[in-house]
């Protein structure tokens, strides 16, 4: 759950107040009327339609044109679907920390119905009819050091430049779950791709009239229901990173094609039911010709960036009007 954050009162639109103590996140919100929207007879209201979060975007440039070492790199492993290069939990910031440049995975580890999910951690329950996978046992140069991994997510001038965007997620009456996906949503459906930055920032890259190279993160809390069966899904390239409760659930590490992975929450023993947890999700697109982005969840999602400003370190606390 949320961890040494110091109990503070924040007033949000809408008349929403969030009162963020050292145990958890307490919600109650309000409509735009002012009275509460609890269900009533026991009935819970409808979810909404959509969800709109905001993503911060930041472009850097490909190595080849004299940017990020990181960017437009090809591993030294070749391509693929890379582990364990960032730690566990965050770092002091918030922010994934390297761990190591990558060790490449050779088969997938997958729960019993197919999907894709993490290699076996202590604090991730295994299920019956989890079939282990396997990856190589040197590390393999998909990413290179700590001094550079430390600009990925963070404002570094000369380095990168960065903006915001919202990100829509539309919920599916058919699965019950929010999904964004660039192929379907407005924005980004006639764009070949998630490109979010094409033609700002840095600009595009080469002759592909595209704008790649870039990193994406957001932070979102979600309640906890126990037996719900709450899963989280990304499908996509390259690296992609989340955390529930500052703890690595999902290791898409790095320069690959679309690969999916699948965290279902009641392996996560410590969450409570009731109780509002951080969900942190980081993504990188580093490498030409693509770029894949799909979500899909049954939580709901709380937009944590309307009320604070986009995470460098810690809480922002937001004075109430």
């Amino acid at each position: 759950m949320v961890t040494n954050l110091k109990s503070r009162l924040i007033t949000c639109t809408r008349g929403s107040v969030w009162v963020l103590g050292a145990a958890a996140i307490t919600l109650a919100i309000t409509s735009s009327s002012g009275t509460p929207r609890s269900s009533r007879a026991g009935q819970l209201p409808p979810p909404p339609a959509n969800v709109v979060l905001t993503a911060t975007i930041r472009d850097f440039k490909g190595r080849d044109e004299g940017g990020h070492t990181d960017f437009e790199w090809q591993p030294s492993n070749g391509f693929g679907h890379y582990l364990g290069q960032v730690t566990d939990t965050l770092d002091v910031d918030g922010l994934p920390k390297f761990n190591s440049t990558g060790y490449k995975l050779t088969n997938e580890w997958k729960d019993a119905s197919g999907r894709n999910i993490m290699n076996p951690r202590a604090y991730i329950t295994a299920k019956p009819g989890d079939v282990a996978g396997s990856m190589q046992s040197s590390p393999g140069g998909s990413i290179h050091n700590d001094t550079a991994f430390k600009q990925w997510y963070r404002d570094v001038a000369g380095v990168n430049m960065s903006t915001d965007i919202p990100l829509t997620f539309v919920y599916d009456n058919a699965t019950n779950q929010y999904v964004f996906d660039y192929r379907t949503d407005p924005a980004f459906s006639t764009l070949g791709g998630f490109f979010p930055i094409n033609n700002i920032l840095y600009g595009n890259y080469s002759n592909t009239g595209k704008n790649y190279h870039m990193t994406c993160m957001l932070e979102t809390a979600f309640v906890f229901t126990r037996g719900a069966g709450h899963t989280f899904t990304f499908r996509g390239d390259d690296d992609v990173w989340v955390f529930v409760d500052g703890k690595l659930v999902i290791d898409l590490g790095g320069v690959h094609g679309g690969v999916d992975q699948t965290i279902e929450l009641d392996r996560l023993d410590w969450l409570n039911t009731g109780t509002t947890y951080t969900l942190r999700f980081f993504f990188a697109e580093r490498h030409t010709t693509q770029s894949n982005f799909r979500i899909e969840t049954t939580l709901k999602l709380i937009d944590m960036n309307q009320h604070r400003k986009p995470a460098i370190k810690g809480w922002e606390e937001i004075e109430p009007d």
